[in-house]
């Protein structure tokens, strides 16, 4: 599925569509409905890029302890 979003809504907001991309991604992040990586693979970021643009903005990180036991497997398998 592909979205449309005008030029008028895009210019009516005072960003850019990159900006604008942003904003929508860490409010779907903020209420829960995407996780940490499709909010980042959304942007074409790597996690800790987007990780860090919301620190910068005070936001706290969904983590809970499936993806603490996930990300602990994959260091694993990586050899450490």
């Amino acid at each position: 599925m592909s979205l449309v979003i005008s030029d008028d809504i895009i210019q009516v907001s005072g960003l850019s569509e990159r900006e604008f991309l942003i904003e929508i991604v860490i409010m779907l992040f903020q209420q829960e409905k995407i996780s940490l990586g499709k909010a980042s693979e959304l942007l074409e970021m790597h996690r800790m890029q987007f990780q860090r643009l919301l620190a910068e903005r005070g936001i706290c990180v969904h983590y809970d302890v499936a993806e603490f036991k996930e990300d602990l497997k994959t260091l694993q398998e990586m050899g450490w």
